[in-house]
């Protein structure tokens, strides 16, 4: 079942809500442990846990004068839980909560995006299958080379969509470390017990060494696997815009009723939905390429990646999430014409066998060069007079002398291109292909 995309899913673990939210869960878990190695009172992690809130209104008032976001989360925690406030955030720095708390976001929205690379490659199969030997001209510098199905190519493209999600569980994993070591990574203040505790609880792990952050590169391999995934969706949306081309017209983006494709032409049926997701992939791949600049910081750490983060990080899942659940429905619902297919692959007259002929005459044994020679004499004529490439190659003495007109025509037998189409199906799909 395809999972219906809506903006608030996503959208929701970015909210200021949410981040505060998560920012009292790491702080409270943090009480928690100390209390269970002695060093907070357990009284006063009940008082906490049963007291502690904050109100954004409140926390923006007091950042107007402290300028210090977690330093005005947590003066306003404190005005609802009193003087056992003074136990919170002990031995900790800000980034211990900023960077686990990012780590637990970043988790979840991975996991969504998961869900939707799941739900593509469900929606893709099922049209590989049904276009699985739907014949059509294959295209390489988008002039005609040799027939594929169309099947073949949403098959190629489940495979690579396998791989981004493969890449995207190795870089989810990447990024579920959390970290509560102190104000330089040396756990003077807090021992090690009290991160592990607190990542326990979060389904993380712990940083194995951290400075005041956890190091970028974790996270630049999350931005970059979402860029790949982008430049995935823009490949298969480039290729849906070019086949739904006036001249091409072997597929469309699917247009509902009431839709309208241009303000001056009302014949205009445009592939919006593609062309959209081909922009968003240069903010996407943009984004990750800021991540990159993260990695590099001052010492044991500065804030440049900080106000980076703030932007990419919802910016980029929130649309992967958005192009993935699009371009889900654009592949689900396209419109796909199998007679403009066979229409187009007959464009040239025949000149798509070329190929088999060359390897008929050099398995003859003529020699490759003049083999090739003499079919490009035949096939220039055929670009240049309109003629049938069959009929040209029939009539050639020279190359009659080594095909006689039954292995001709075997050569321009259309399945002899498909005949390993089965096997690449099983090779992409296994035993489900069957």
């Amino acid at each position: 079942m395809i999972r219906r995309y809506t903006r608030q899913e996503m959208g929701s673990i970015w909210t200021d809500e949410n981040k505060y939210r998560t920012w009292l869960k790491v702080e409270i878990l943090a009480c928690e442990a100390m209390a269970e190695i002695g060093k907070l009172p357990e009284d006063a992690v009940v008082n906490i846990r049963e007291k502690a809130d904050f109100s954004i209104q409140r926390i923006e008032e007091i950042e107007a004068e402290t300028k210090h976001d977690v330093i005005a989360f947590l003066t306003n925690v404190a005005e609802y839980v009193g003087p056992d406030s003074r136990y919170i955030h002990m031995g900790i720095t800000s980034s211990d909560i900023l960077d686990t708390s990012m780590a637990y976001l970043l988790r979840q929205a991975g996991k969504i995006i998961l869900q939707d690379c799941d739900n593509f490659l469900s929606v893709i199969k099922k049209k590989a299958f049904e276009h699985k030997n739907t014949v059509m001209v294959g295209r390489s510098h988008g002039i005609h080379a040799e027939p594929i199905t169309f099947g073949l190519k949403l098959c190629v493209w489940h495979d690579e969509m396998r791989r981004n999600k493969d890449r995207l569980e190795r870089a989810v994993e990447t990024i579920s470390f959390g970290q509560i070591s102190g104000a330089v990574g040396t756990f003077a203040n807090i021992p090690p017990s009290v991160e592990k505790y607190v990542c326990d609880k979060l389904d993380l792990k712990p940083a194995p060494a951290s400075t005041q952050i956890i190091q970028r590169d974790r996270y630049a391999e999350f931005f970059s696997v979402l860029a790949i995934i982008a430049s995935t969706v823009e490949k298969i949306a480039l290729e849906v815009r070019h086949l739904q081309r006036t001249e091409v017209l072997e597929a469309e983006e699917y247009f509902s009723k009431g839709q309208k494709g241009s303000s001056a032409m009302p014949h205009k049926r445009n592939p919006v939905g593609s062309e959209n997701l081909c922009g968003l992939a240069r903010v996407v791949r943009s984004n990750a390429m800021a991540s990159l600049e993260n990695i590099p910081l001052w010492h044991e750490r500065d804030i440049s990646h900080s106000s980076v983060e703030r932007i990419i990080a919802p910016d980029s899942t929130i649309l992967i999430d958005y192009m993935l659940n699009r371009m889900t429905g654009i592949i689900n619902n396209l419109a796909v014409y199998p007679k403009r297919m066979e229409e187009n692959l007959n464009m040239l007259n025949g000149l798509i066998f070329s190929q088999q002929i060359l390897l008929a005459l050099a398995e003859s044994g003529v020699p490759r060069e003049d083999a090739y020679k003499m079919v490009q004499t035949q096939a220039m004529r055929v670009w240049d007079e309109k003629m049938d490439f069959k009929e040209l190659i029939l009539k050639d003495e020279n190359i009659r002398l080594h095909l006689d007109g039954e292995k001709i025509e075997e050569i321009f037998d259309v399945s002899y291109h498909l005949k390993y189409i089965s096997a690449i199906f099983d090779r992409v799909f296994g035993k489900e292909a069957a």
